[in-house]
């Protein structure tokens, strides 16, 4: 829509300020606390304009078609006008240099999560040059002067804390999850993939490098002894590649580097034993191929250690002579047999040992930084763990990780690259991820080189790439912008004779990294419906190309910075928003390049109760007192003497169940006249002679307790000391259709039994209760 006419100068009041736009929420006022007036150049519409605006709102309020965005997101804008929204400008006031640096250094420090979006930097345009380029006949301000007061049903902003999640409506919309931090930070990425048995059968060592914090004491360690670890196999590949080059079956790229080293080297390099040096390799190696085996358990803990710190020290210290340095070494051949049995055993169980390569090198990165801001690699002990320690800060907030770097990368013309792949995530429960189709490559703009650690040679982020000139001695095959297209990378496999493996090793890799990255993080998450989230993940691809995830952008960058990802970035928005919007209005809309590949089983959750928490339940009524026994008109005879009185007790035991049911018939009539059965008493003490056992009469009586009992306990008793003995037997399941105590008969007995039964609650339909008996 065209809309002509002359522009004149307005100078609004209090009342349309602050109705012109709409605060951000971390806006706030000037330092003196005074609000300030803006004076804004609106066009005068004509009368028929007016009306046509006018009728456009009020549609879109109908029908709950009220945007805003925080940054510059023209695709974005543009898309959802064309699908007849109307935008609620977010107003954002200019920050100071000084205060822009602390924002920054603030969010970075906590665990918001990585991103990558260099356009946070020119927020500024986003109510200047981008939307007069976008609005030249300012219709669309008058529109956002019009919903000013409407509630805004569609978010996009370029960071997580822009809006506060727990404020919003039902039906409001926003594109970030909050507690993202889980799996966009290093350290958390780090953290949480070490969980995935508990989700996968899968092993994160197959695609996530090995990475540790070194704030933490226990993973210091462990990084310690994984650096020594790999040490020793790197000198195994060494003594191997090194004589698969004497015998000019091709020089490696590792041991090229090592020669080069060499010749640049002036001073000599002092004699190191090799002999000792690959038997302390192999012993650890074995050490570690035991563990893993768990044959160590048997181990005792008084055994001592493989190797001594005084040895380790010495070790490492040969390794840097030999491998870093290129120190002459003799009779190396006599070794190889044994490195090539150790290191083919080794191969069956660390996937990690192709990429290792033989340097040792590792990737120290803050953990919630991003743009390859603070990144360095290092491949001697003593510089990571000095460059670790000296930042505090970063000490103390556990956010530095370190991380096994992929010395052996697939490169395109002798230059590294990464992969930037988009996902989207659209709920939590049931986890429901789209993974696009479409991916780019970005290039370093020096050539691959083990004798540098520069960034310019091994991070491939375009944030630093671009300020660089790319080296004369890079492949012509290299855009000068440092990328390339998913096709672009297709057509040089095909070249190679390896497209197949784009479709069949490459993409399927990514998904299950994705997927699994997700899985583990999925518990620390706040899912909230209307919510969904467009992340950038970094792959690197080894020569068997085979994706390793490297880390996870929340915000990922949509700058038209090249026309790779003018095109692509595009692209990716709109097939974002068919997803989120237009998908929801009719399920068969197209979804462009976004491929539906995994959505999880709805989880039940508890729901919330409060801590006001709450017991029902029935209390249990007391049984009445059973009134003590009357004496048995029969006594047992009197015996003089211990062993004599002894022998008699135990006649008596065993012609107990012979009088047994006459005895059971003269209680069960005192029972039936109304007489209650006696208590039990405690045991007499220790000391005092055993008396002799008389049969006693037994009953059965019903005691109706809110509970069901499914096991059976026989009763003997003592006659003289009424001492009631717990035993187990079988269970019977009778009805019980009154409360009160009823005798009822039994089966024939072997001993003095008391028969118990027991029924549920009143809530229960069919009352079930447990029978005690013999």
């Amino acid at each position: 829509m065209e809309i002509t006419g002359s522009r004149q100068s307005v100078q609004l009041g209090r009342q349309a300020t602050d109705g012109c736009c709409t605060p951000c929420p971390d806006s706030a006022t000037s330092p003196e606390g005074k609000s300030r007036r803006s004076v804004v150049s609106l066009p005068a519409l004509n009368l028929e304009r007016r009306r046509a605006a006018k009728a456009i709102v009020d549609k879109a309020v109908k029908m709950h078609k009220i945007f805003s965005i925080q940054g510059p997101y023209p695709v974005i804008r543009a898309a959802l006008r064309a699908r007849g929204w109307v935008e609620q400008r977010m107003y954002r006031r200019k920050q100071h240099p000084h205060q822009r640096h602390s924002d920054e250094s603030r969010a970075s420090s906590n665990d918001a999560g990585d991103s990558d979006d260099d356009d946070g930097k020119t927020d500024k345009n986003n109510s200047d040059d981008v939307e007069k380029e976008q609005d030249p006949n300012g219709l669309y301000d008058v529109m956002s002067r019009l919903v000013r007061n409407e509630m805004v049903y569609f978010y996009w902003t370029n960071r997580r804390e822009a809006i506060n999640t727990n404020s919003l409506q039902k039906e409001q919309i926003t594109n970030h999850f909050a507690k993202a931090g889980s799996f966009t930070t290093k350290a958390g990425l780090c953290v949480n993939l070490r969980n995935l048995h508990w989700f996968d059968s899968a092993d994160p060592d197959a695609f996530f490098p090995r990475c540790y914090r070194l704030a933490a004491q226990d993973e210091k360690h462990a990084f310690i002894e994984d650096y020594r670890r790999t040490a020793c196999t790197s000198l195994l590949k060494y003594i191997v590649e090194r004589e698969q080059d004497v015998q000019g079956e091709g020089t490696s790229h590792n041991i090229r580097a090592v020669q080069d080293h060499r010749k640049r080297c002036k001073r000599r390099t002092r004699p190191v034993d090799l002999s000792q040096m690959i038997d302390r390799a192999l012993k650890v190696c074995q050490e570690f191929l035991e563990s893993l085996e768990h044959t160590d358990i048997d181990i005792s803990l008084e055994t001592s250690q493989t190797l001594t710190k005084e040895e380790w020290a010495e070790f490492i210290d040969n390794y840097y002579h030999v491998v870093h340095g290129g120190a002459q070494i003799e009779n190396s051949n006599h070794f190889v047999t044994c490195c090539k049995a150790m290191l083919q055993r080794l191969a069956e169980v660390s996937p990690q040992l192709d990429i290792d390569g033989i340097h040792n090198i590792w990737i120290i990165k803050p953990g919630a930084k991003s743009r390859g801001r603070g990144i360095k690699c290092a491949k001697r002990l003593d510089q990571i763990l000095r460059l670790v320690g000296s930042d505090l800060t970063l000490m103390k907030d556990s956010k530095w990780v370190v991380q096994k770097y992929l010395e052996c990368p697939l490169l395109v013309y002798g230059t590294k690259f990464d992969v930037r792949q988009w996902f989207l995530v659209t709920d939590w429960n049931p986890l429901t991820v789209w993974f696009y189709k479409k991916c780019y490559l970005r290039f370093s703009t020096q050539p691959y080189s083990l004798d540098t650690m520069d960034s310019s040679v091994h991070l491939c982020n375009n944030s630093i790439q671009k300020h660089l000139r790319p080296s004369q001695q890079r492949h012509r095959g290299i855009p000068a912008d440092n990328m390339w297209s998913d096709d672009q990378f297709r057509t040089f496999l095909s070249n190679q004779g390896r497209k197949v493996q784009w479709e069949t090793v490459v993409v399927p890799g990514m998904k299950k990294a994705v997927i699994h990255a997700l899985q583990t993080t999925q518990d620390l998450m706040e899912s909230r419906k209307n919510t969904f989230e467009l992340y950038g993940a970094d792959f690197m691809l080894g020569r068997d190309l085979r994706p390793w995830l490297i880390e996870i952008n929340a915000s990922p960058t949509m700058a038209p910075s090249t026309p790779v990802t003018a095109r692509l970035c595009a692209a990716v928005q709109e097939d974002t928003l068919r997803v989120v919007l237009d998908r929801r209005a009719d399920r068969t809309a197209k979804t462009g390049d976004f491929q539906l590949i995994y959505r999880q089983a709805t989880i039940e959750v508890p729901q919330y109760v409060g801590v006001n928490l709450l017991v029902e339940g029935f209390r249990i009524k007391r049984p009445c007192p059973l009134p003590p026994l009357k004496p048995c008109s029969r006594s047992a005879p009197k015996h003089h003497g211990a062993v004599k009185e002894k022998e008699a007790t135990a006649e008596k035991v065993k012609s107990l169940p012979k009088t047994l049911s006459k005895s059971a018939e003269t209680q069960l009539k005192n029972t039936s006249s109304g007489v209650p059965p006696p208590p039990p008493l405690p045991p007499p003490p220790p000391l005092s002679p055993p008396e002799p056992l008389v049969s006693i009469p037994i009953e059965t009586f019903t005691l109706h307790l809110p509970m069901t009992v499914n096991k059976s306990i026989h009763l003997p008793v003592n006659a003289h000391s009424q001492t009631v003995f717990l035993g187990k037997r079988r269970t019977e399941v009778s009805k019980v259709s009154s409360e009160k105590v009823q005798p009822c008969t039994t089966e024939k007995h072997q001993g003095i039994s008391l028969a118990l039964e027991i029924s549920v609650t009143n809530q229960s339909r069919q009352a079930t209760t447990g029978t005690l008996s013999t």
